[in-house]
């Protein structure tokens, strides 16, 4: 598709010359051609002259099953919610993590993968990507730096925003189902599979009359190496997503136990 594209553009800018040109102009054709019994790509280039028949032609083979690219690819836009002892209410140990709902949210995306596709149902691949998970607190507090164990402190003030995130480098093992083109073109997807992450960094940011805007970067406490598994289904390059990881959120002994992530909303660019 991106050669087609800039295929386009090079006949679109550079036709208003050859339009000019009383002579006989020079012809550049790209092709790409799609077999869909296979899912190849076939492309073409022939250099010539108009007005001749006898055109060089240069046919490239197709690819082999196995790709290596960065891409900007399956974007995660959705909530993020937690399970404290397996509930999803909070313990009143743990109650001064209560986060707004519908602000709490995980953002993600990946820009590196590698694999092989076996056939034009099937394939494997890895890939690497960054993932944020932010809580909108709604108590007061500001969680501590450099702490051997979470601690927070309450404030005398009233946060018109208090938020407490991660980032983590995410790698993902994919495993995709996917159907033949429909009549626009378009297929149907099913993705699955283990993925594991690793602290990039936690962050603090507030916004309050009294003290503008603050933000304050730690560990936090956070896990430094997460691990979970994660579906997505979609139709053309749209779909839904639910990522869950095994482990707690915090690292062993620094913060609550058992306390655990589930994220899920909707994905763009399979």
């Amino acid at each position: 598709m991106k050669r087609l594209v800039i295929s386009a553009l090079i006949i679109f800018l550079t036709a208003p010359g050859f339009a000019q040109n009383t002579k006989k102009d020079t012809v550049l054709i790209i092709t790409a051609d799609t077999l869909k019994k296979d899912n190849k790509k076939n492309i073409t280039i022939r250099i010539g002259t108009s007005g001749k028949d006898t055109l060089a032609k240069k046919d490239i083979k197709p690819s082999s099953g196995f790709s290596f690219q960065f891409v900007a690819a399956r974007f995660d836009i959705g909530l993020s919610t937690y399970q404290d002892n397996g509930s999803f209410t909070l313990s009143p140990a743990n109650s001064y993590l209560e986060r707004e709902t519908w602000k709490s949210s995980n953002f993600g995306f990946e820009f590196f993968q590698m694999g092989y596709r076996f056939n034009s149902y099937f394939k494997i691949y890895t890939g690497a990507g960054l993932d944020w998970n932010h809580m909108r607190l709604k108590q007061n507090i500001t969680f501590q730096k450099d702490q051997p164990t979470l601690t927070y402190v309450t404030e005398p003030i009233d946060f018109k925003k208090n938020r407490f995130s991660s980032q983590y480098l995410r790698i993902p093992l994919s495993f995709q189902l996917r159907t033949k083109d429909d009549r626009k073109g378009d297929k149907l997807n099913f993705v699955f599979g283990p993925e594991i992450g690793f602290l990039l960094n936690g962050k603090v940011k507030q916004v309050s009359s009294e003290n503008g805007k603050d933000k304050f970067k730690d560990d936090y406490n956070f896990n430094p190496f997460r691990y979970g598994a994660f579906a997505r289904i979609g139709y053309g390059g749209t779909g839904v997503y639910v990522k869950y990881y095994g482990n707690d959120v915090f690292a062993e002994g620094q913060g609550p136990a058992d306390f655990k992530n589930l994220s899920f909303g909707l994905m763009f660019g399979f």
